[in-house]
């Protein structure tokens, strides 16, 4: 499986969705995930660097100091809406599984370049396949059906709003002003 999204949770505040699709086939799922979580594994994706190591940084480094691997993650079960995940890590010779949060397994998982797998009664169970999925459409646009174009700000505003992101370190933040700044300079 890959990390196909990771967007704010329209039922509550802090959280975040991370989506992942099976590589080959059509079959999605959704984890909701927190939002320090979401951070980590954006910073991951946009090969971002932060000032300090975060914990899954820690993490990685803590395993690779000891001669340990994260070879693979396997999202094992889901029980009443809450998803159970193993990192399977390895010294060479013995192989040992850890039980982690989903969230805190992925956002190793793309640290160690390893793959994520997902048990087939868990997506037979909660996954999602968009072909079965019927399109809704949001009739609350204005008449035209168009969406009000949000005003756009100048390169030196989002330069601004990203070096406060940083400072902050909101990094999903930053990484979504760096996309804005090249998107205008391309």
């Amino acid at each position: 499986m890959e990390i196909v999204n990771i967007e704010p949770s329209g039922s509550s505040s802090g959280a975040y969705v991370m989506v992942l699709a099976e590589k080959e086939g059509p079959r999605k799922l959704s984890i909701v995930i927190g939002e320090t979580e979401a951070q980590s594994i954006a910073i991951e994706l946009e090969k971002m660097r932060a000032s300090r190591p975060l914990t899954h940084d820690l993490f990685k480094s803590a395993l690779t100091g000891f001669g340990l691997k994260l070879t693979e993650v396997v999202i094992q079960n889901v029980v009443e809406g809450i998803f159970y995940s193993n990192l399977v890590i390895t010294d060479g010779d013995r192989v040992n599984e850890v039980d982690a949060r989903p969230s805190d397994a992925v956002a190793l998982a793309y640290r160690f370049d390893c793959p994520i797998y997902c048990e087939e009664a868990v997506l037979a169970e909660v996954g999602i396949n968009p072909e079965d999925v019927e399109v809704e459409f949001d009739f609350d646009d204005d008449i035209t059906g168009e969406e009000e174009a949000p005003k756009q700000k100048s390169l030196s505003d989002l330069q601004a709003e990203l070096d406060e992101a940083l400072d902050r370190e909101d990094y999903e933040r930053a990484s979504q002003l760096r996309d804005e700044i090249e998107r205008l300079k391309g």
